[in-house]
């Protein structure tokens, strides 16, 4: 049986556990193979590699920070600003980036089916430029 814990309080500054393709660090959670969970941790004023999946979905939470997020599918694009309590879906396909703010930037995410590894990712153009990768 899989279980994990995070670090309470969250703090954006704390050390991650891998490097997400996108840039971002990563601590992976708890998964079975339908469902996988990870906590996104962005740091202060980053913008990491717009990407799209190939077959996975995703759920976001916002646990602390603030910051936005860029998606774009079937010529329709929106920013959704990213603030403790928001949850945004990114839907298999979908071309996204995010950025955080001042504060840094953490997210508690579901992906499904379970993150299948780093081949997964398919960078595309993004309306910002990275600073990550």
């Amino acid at each position: 049986m899989d279980a994990a814990s995070l670090p309470a309080p969250v703090d954006p500054a704390s050390a991650p556990a891998a490097t997400a393709p996108d840039g971002s660090a990563v601590r992976v959670l708890a998964r079975v193979p339908e469902v996988s969970t990870a906590q996104f941790i962005l740091a202060a004023d980053a913008v990491t590699i717009a990407h799209r999946h190939r077959t996975v979905s995703e759920v976001w939470f916002v646990q602390a920070g603030s910051g936005r997020l860029w998606r774009s599918i079937d010529g329709q694009s929106d920013v959704v600003a990213l603030v403790p309590g928001v949850s945004v879906a990114i839907p298999v396909g979908t071309a996204f980036q995010f950025a955080s703010d001042g504060d840094g930037l953490v997210i508690l995410g579901a992906t499904a089916p379970a993150w299948p590894g780093d081949d997964e990712a398919v960078r595309v153009a993004g309306p910002w430029e990275p600073t990550l990768g």
